[in-house]
């Protein structure tokens, strides 16, 4: 029987959402300011289509990756001409300020809760953003142990390194630790890959695929309880 020890969590999306800067709206008003006609109508369609620029990359962490990815954005939004880069450039590095984003309202609880359970905590996550500073600003100062970002470690995760660095650090066995995140391929199955267990964040109603022994939940409050019943996670043994 598996027990949990620590707990690591996925940022984007799992953590926090962002918002309007990186909505429709924010890629118009940016685009508008550098004389960048784009169609926000397009916005949902541009993101479905420019994520081929992220699953195609190497895992060692690129800013040019996230530049091309949000370049792309623009492209099918419409946009055309030398803005688009600059565009693209503010974008990025608007991504690492915490302003920008707000805390989904289950974490602040869910981390609470976690931590009077006995379990470590910590952050492990594909960015550039100071994760340090980002405690601050969402006041979970006290309840994260330990933080490894792609942009400071090197490679990104699926890798397996980034999840034993995090492993490392909160000095936990693999077979004593869960990863939670909004990615299946990102978060579940290369925290397998490391030996962990894997929790998929599944917020909203979007359809699912994926294999009946991942765990699935809707909301971060259904994490304690499933943390405090260890043979609903299974142990991977070993699997991708």
């Amino acid at each position: 029987m598996a027990s949990t020890a620590a707990v690591f969590f996925d940022v984007d999306f799992t953590l926090i959402h962002p918002g309007p800067r990186f909505q429709s709206v924010g890629y118009e008003a940016n685009c508008a300011r550098h004389g960048v006609v784009v169609d926000a109508a397009k916005f949902d369609a541009a993101v479905a289509g420019a994520a081929s620029v992220l699953d195609a990359a190497d895992q060692l962490y690129d800013a040019r990756v996230f530049l091309n990815y949000t370049r792309r954005i623009i492209e099918l939004m419409g946009g055309t001409g030398p803005g688009v880069e600059p565009v693209a450039q503010e974008m990025y590095d608007d991504w690492a300020r915490h302003h920008h984003f707000s805390l989904y309202d289950d974490v602040a609880g869910t981390l609470h809760a976690l931590r009077a359970q006995g379990v470590r905590l910590g952050l492990i996550s594909n960015t550039h953003r100071c994760l340090a500073s980002f405690q601050s600003h969402f006041e979970l100062d006290g309840l994260i142990s330990v933080t490894v970002s792609s942009s400071d470690h090197g490679f990104m995760k699926p890798h397996p390194s980034i999840f034993r660095a995090a492993l490392d650090l909160m000095r936990v066995a693999a077979s004593d630790a869960v990863m939670v995140g909004d990615s299946l391929a990102h978060d579940v199955l290369g925290a397998r890959q490391a030996g962990m267990r894997g929790v998929l964040l599944a917020r909203g109603q979007r359809p699912l695929d994926v294999d009946a022994n991942v765990p699935v939940i809707r909301t971060l409050t259904e994490l304690p309880a499933l943390i405090a019943t260890p043979t609903v996670i299974a142990s991977p043994h070993g699997s991708s």
